[in-house]
């Protein structure tokens, strides 16, 4: 496996994105693309890369054959077609742009020049949800009947205050859901399976000068009849980790970030005993609760193996394109019903 990929946006998680390829053997980083100089030349110092400005200059590398995109959210789009266009294979951090229209357009571009996408939801790639997804497709959890996201993490005024383009919707596409809930938005719907339905309520409580909210609430209900809550705020002191419930007729299942602090099912096994011992206190970092820098890099790691992996084979990526778009369309019609005071019935 060699690619020389290339990353756009010298921030914090573009670097996370430099230490994950630097991870990969007969992978190269090919350059770094911001245009605000300053930052890519730090980026290449510290990551021993080219640095540029120029988004054709970046692009023009002969030998880059992929891409990935670390701008904020509501600039995914630019850069992601201008790639496409010269045939470069995308990694798009979350979320994959803040519209629907925004998100079909890098979809769109992408089929028709026959590259591909992923985009960036690296939890799925840890072992416990996999476990708790695997669960669910073999039925251990009975009738499905709850299925709950809790994102109650805290965020400074600082930390809204020193980013520009924080807790704006051009650039941010919303708040405490949008930009940290989303990770959790998308395991729980990946987990349980799709969300037909959702009545919502958001707020801005804990902080000011944002135009988005810092706190969420909606009430859910699965396509296979099940019902549940997401609940994602920046204004939670201290923090905690991001927490998902599965709950079902023969068991039930908690995963605090990486982390099963409950697992317990009517059938009980060996095997579950030893994934209780296993995983009861498997979180090694602070996931993001309080710091957002505070995250571990081998999730990434996982993602940019397995589509890098897709590339060799030839196989659809694990996590596309349109994978990737399922957490947006859940996020704006939470929007949605918290705009209009009603309930909102996904894929209208």
């Amino acid at each position: 496996m060699n690619h020389a990929i290339g990353v756009i946006g010298a921030g914090v998680i573009g670097g996370f994105h430099a230490n994950a390829i630097a991870a990969l053997e007969g992978c190269t980083l090919a350059g770094v693309m911001d245009n605000h100089a300053p930052s890519a030349e730090k980026f290449g110092t510290l990551h021993g890369c080219a640095a540029f400005t120029d988004l054709r200059a970046f692009l023009d590398q002969p030998d880059m054959d992929v891409v990935t995109i670390c701008t904020p959210s509501g600039s995914h789009l630019e850069p992601a077609l201008a790639a496409i266009a010269v045939g470069k294979h995308l990694i798009v951090e979350k979320p994959l742009e803040i519209t629907l229209e925004r998100c079909d357009a890098i979809i769109e571009a992408a089929a028709k020049k026959g590259v591909k996408v992923t985009g960036i939801f690296q939890s799925r790639f840890h072992e416990a949800p996999q476990l708790l997804k695997k669960a669910v497709e073999d039925g251990r959890f009975g009738t499905l009947t709850l299925g709950d996201a809790y994102v109650k993490w805290f965020r400074s005024q600082e930390y809204y205050d020193n980013g520009g383009w924080r807790g704006t919707w051009a650039l941010d596409g919303g708040g405490a859901l949008m930009n940290q809930s989303i990770h959790a938005i998308d395991l729980l719907q990946w987990v349980m399976g799709p969300i037909d339905s959702v009545f919502a309520f958001t707020e801005t409580l804990g902080h000011k000068r944002i135009e988005v909210e810092d706190t969420g609430a909606a009430v859910l209900r699965f396509a296979n009849g099940a019902l549940g809550v997401i609940e994602g705020s920046t204004a939670v002191h201290p923090g905690f980790l991001k927490r998902i419930e599965i709950s079902g007729t023969q068991g039930s299942a908690v995963l605090e970030e990486e982390s099963l602090t409950t697992w317990a099912f009517a059938d009980e096994s060996d095997a579950d005993r030893e994934i209780q011992k296993k995983f009861i206190n498997a979180t090694a970092t602070g996931g993001g609760a309080s710091d957002p820098t505070a995250i571990g890099v081998h999730g990434h790691i996982e993602q940019f193996r397995s589509f890098l992996q897709s590339l060799q084979d030839g196989a659809t990526a694990t996590l596309g394109g349109e994978e990737a778009r399922k957490s947006v369309e859940i996020i704006l019609s939470i929007y949605e019903s918290a705009r209009t005071g009603l309930p909102v019935t996904m894929g209208r």
